[in-house]
């Protein structure tokens, strides 16, 4: 089998489950060409394992200081540019396109005539689930970013659905972490603001990750740049995450029985909607604005939650080898049966599921 897997740049957590799922393709011998957009191509790091990828322009959203940009999104955005390079691939030879809500190889499948299989977070919000809904627009556009003719969502929860847990690299241990550390990774937020608060709730070591601070100790605070490796060793030695509201480090957290709290980028309806549910699960704490109180508070007031996850990129790789004609029904159902919930947390939790925040 011949797969095109296209991948969304924008943030990590895309190209994270990418990676979870490259060693189950290369396992089962699945033969695979990688595309990734969204970002420049000075801006990849820790791609070895995608052999010789390709890389394009695409579509992504700009932030400023934890919020969506709507004029700074609008300059960045070349559509010519983006039909031109849509125009530009060729899907014929392939037995099946995979995107990881990646555009250029989603609309190019769809011009193609090719069945393009939608893999990721963004595909849960076609069903019923917490949702956050005082934003039409971004819904609409999250609906059509990256079409697909099927769609396999995943989530902490299948809430009732089709749905699939998180796809994570089962290579982090869960052992003891170290309760005074915490990381730090809020990408998408003013880094020397965020430095300032860190500073001011002294009782606690952070380790953050940024890339427009010299790295180096500053206080209780260390600053480390982008390096997989080096986010996975803070990651494992941390008892506490501070992070946006993004799926895949938290889906990370979760399975290593991390405490969490979450800032959501403002204007991100996915991120919107993650903050509803991880608070109908009890999963993480979040906030609207940070402060050296709201931090200290989450530290000292919070409870761990750990909820274990099996390895789903294995499940779906043989999946996607076997032709994806299995119903994902039974996909979703012996995944979830896998799942090993922590502190009592109910699977079979749907009634009164919030809509909104």
């Amino acid at each position: 089998m011949k797969v095109l897997y296209g991948v969304q740049g924008t943030g990590n957590g895309h190209i994270t489950r990418a990676r979870a799922m490259s060693e189950e393709f290369a396992r089962l011998g699945v033969e695979v060409d990688y595309v990734f957009s969204g970002r420049a191509n000075t801006d990849y790091f820790d791609m070895q394992c995608f052999g010789d990828y390709r890389t394009f322009q695409g579509l992504s959203f700009v932030a400023k200081n934890g919020k969506i940009s709507l004029l700074g999104t609008y300059r960045n955005a070349h559509i010519t540019r983006l039909i031109k390079d849509i125009y530009t691939i060729d899907v014929s030879s392939y037995d099946l396109v995979l995107t990881d809500f990646e555009p250029v190889t989603a609309w190019a499948a769809r011009r193609q005539g090719k069945p393009c299989i939608g893999l990721g977070h963004q595909y849960a919000f076609q069903y019923n689930i917490p949702k956050y809904n005082a934003d039409s627009l971004g819904a609409l556009i999250m609906s059509w970013f990256a079409p697909v003719s099927k769609g396999v969502g995943v989530h902490w929860h299948h809430f009732g659905q089709p749905i699939l847990p998180p796809i994570i690299q089962h290579t982090s241990t869960s052992e003891i972490a170290i309760e005074d550390q915490v990381l730090v990774y809020l990408p998408f937020e003013n880094s020397e603001d965020v430095l300032e608060m860190l500073e001011s709730v002294p009782s606690y070591q952070f380790r953050m990750h940024c890339r427009d601070i010299e790295p180096g100790r500053y206080g209780n605070v260390e600053v480390f740049p982008f390096s997989r490796d080096g986010f996975q060793k803070n990651l494992r030695e941390c008892q506490s995450v501070l992070c946006n509201a993004g799926f895949e480090l938290n889906s990370e957290a979760l399975h290593m029985g991390r405490r969490i709290l979450v800032k959501p980028l403002h204007g991100q309806v996915e991120q919107l909607s993650n903050v509803v549910a991880l608070e109908y699960l009890g999963f993480a704490k979040a906030t609207n604005e940070l402060s050296p109180k709201v931090i200290h508070q989450w530290l000292n007031e919070t409870k761990v939650v750990r909820v274990s996850f099996p390895n789903v990129a294995k499940g779906i790789a043989e999946w996607i080898a076997e032709g994806a004609t299995a119903p994902v029904e039974e996909l979703s159902a012996s995944m979830w049966q896998a799942v090993n919930p922590a502190n009592g947390i109910p699977f079979n939790k749907q009634k009164d599921m919030p809509q909104t925040v």
